[in-house]
């Protein structure tokens, strides 16, 4: 496609090359690189199970070693809350009082979830805030309770009502307190003081839309007093954006670029793949990395807490082994040496070492060896399968042969492919997004996180464009695609670790009201 100028000034104002842009129309039209899965992780193959004693261990470790090292706290927390709504602006599209009952509205449209909105209307945290808002009590409800509940969900999410669906999600009240209500950002703060405080301030950093962050700086300085007099830790908080140089061109369904009618081209967000760019920004020895709305109430918040500590802990003893040997590497080793580190490689870091390593010298099996452990580590926390949609820990099969660890969208696996659908049936855990991550070398380096990305792992999305369909590219996902050559390893923690919010109903749940 020939573009013009206008569009040219287009692309490069984004900072994207055209080059780029005729890469990404041509993947477009080649076959998604569906992932080559060989079997699902399970526990005693690729999964770690805890005792209670090594969990201690672990535990005791952070806490000693933590105060020596630079920790952040990273939370993509980008997205608005439209999504959380859907079936809520899907009821104020369809639905008339005039002509039905919603009893007859939710079994003619096979709603269950609006049932449930309304059966625990008065536990959700905005209750009072949306009556207030439609100067209505619980009398009217009582009433007339059809034209009540249409009329409340009007006034939750309507732009002259509170708008909740246009508001970003970590800015949303998820959590009721006796005195006040509290976002995720609220609850992500006070998570990070319970484990990331050191020295009396704890860092965090939230990858956000641009638009949202006077928002977020508003509640920052609105919280931020309560907090720090209630945890005794100060906070030191930092934001960035998706950059739009990782903005990816939209077609529609012949592959066409999708040009309004201004004369632009279409771009899209390159998914959650693109902030590897703002995670490769930060310079910490220990990231953890968690979603905005994976909260819960101060009633788990413990038991949070030390399943992170347990996370983090086995990242710095496998950090200290990996570190002693890279210096062992570099310095000269002995063959017992070597099978001692060749041991750690393939029983603690789940790496498959190569059937013609016995053959190769001994200059080349160090170096074998080097290129292997010098990569940035992610310990992984898994939880056991519950039927939620999304992600789960695979060992994978690179086009080099090599098969190692990896989390894998349900998007990356073929669904014509039926050995890799009974592969992904037999799943027993799935993928919370529960990372710590460490990014620096043996010798307090930085690796550049950017050089360990599988490129071809990329994703291609069904969106609508003005009731259209079209077609999207979205980079290699943050925890897949984009740390698909780090060492990992994957732990089985609690379910109670893992409580995101997709849409409004999950609220409801027990991990999201006070007791």
């Amino acid at each position: 496609m020939n573009f013009s100028e206008k569009q040219i000034a287009q692309i490069e104002l984004k900072g994207i090359t055209l080059p780029q842009v005729k890469e990404q129309l041509a993947k477009f039209e080649k076959k998604i690189p569906f992932t080559d899965i060989t079997a699902h992780a399970s526990v005693a193959h690729g999964i770690l199970k805890l005792t209670s004693e090594t969990e201690e261990t672990y535990e005791q470790i952070y806490r000693e070693e933590h105060r020596k090292l630079e920790v952040v706290k990273f939370t993509p927390a980008s997205g608005a809350a439209t999504r959380m709504f859907k079936f809520l602006y899907k009821f104020l599209e369809t639905y008339n009082p005039k002509k039905e009952s919603i009893n007859s509205y939710i079994n003619k449209e096979k709603e269950p979830e609006i049932r449930l909105f309304f059966i625990g209307l008065e536990k959700f945290p905005f209750y009072d805030d949306v009556l207030k808002k439609m100067d209505k009590t619980e009398l009217d409800r009582i009433k007339k309770p059809d034209e009540f509940n249409r009329d409340f969900v009007h006034a939750l999410l309507a732009e002259e009502g509170l708008n909740y669906g246009n508001y970003p999600k970590g800015l949303l009240p998820f959590h009721k307190y006796k005195s006040h209500l509290a976002t995720p950002f609220q609850e992500h703060l006070f998570e990070a003081a319970s484990y990331a405080c050191q020295t009396g301030k704890a860092k965090l950093h939230f990858t956000i839309s641009k638009q949202h962050y006077d928002k977020f700086k508003a509640t920052e300085a609105e919280i931020l007093p309560h907090i720090e007099q209630k945890t005794g830790c100060t906070f030191e908080i930092s934001y960035s954006y998706q950059s739009e140089q990782t903005d990816t061109i939209a077609v529609d369904l012949k592959n066409r670029p999708i040009i309004g009618t201004d004369g632009d081209l279409e771009f899209r967000p390159g998914g959650h793949g693109a902030l590897i760019k703002n995670l490769n920004a930060i310079d910490a020895d220990l990231i953890f990395i968690k979603n905005i709305d994976n909260v819960v109430v101060n009633t788990y918040a413990e038991e949070i807490s030390r399943y992170k500590k347990i996370l983090a802990g086995k990242l710095i003893e496998l950090q200290q082994k990996a570190f002693k040997f890279m210096e062992m590497l570099h310095q000269g080793v002995s063959n017992d040496e070597l099978t001692t580190i060749l041991s750690f490689l393939y029983q603690e870091l789940n790496i498959q070492i190569s059937e013609e390593f016995e053959k190769y010298s001994q200059k080349y099996q160090i170096e074998y060896l080097i290129e292997k452990l010098n990569r940035p580590i992610r310990v992984c926390g898994m939880v056991k399968n519950e039927g939620e949609p999304g992600g789960g820990p695979f060992w994978v099969k690179h086009e080099n042969g090599s098969v190692s660890l990896q989390i894998v969208e349900s998007a990356q696996i073929d669904r014509r492919n039926e050995y890799h659908q009974s592969i992904q049936k037999l799943a027993t855990h799935f993928n919370p997004v529960d990372i710590v991550c460490g990014v620096k070398d043996y010798q307090g380096n930085k690796y550049d996180l950017s050089q360990f990305v599988d490129r071809k792992s990329y994703f291609i999305t069904s969106k609508s464009k003005s009731g259209k369909k079209i077609k999207a590219l979205e980079l290699p996902g943050l925890w897949n695609g984009a740390m698909a050559f780090w060492n990992t390893i994957f732990i089985e923690v609690p379910l109670v670790t893992f409580n995101p919010v997709k849409t409004i109903n999950d609220l409801l749940k027990p991990t999201h009201q006070v007791k």
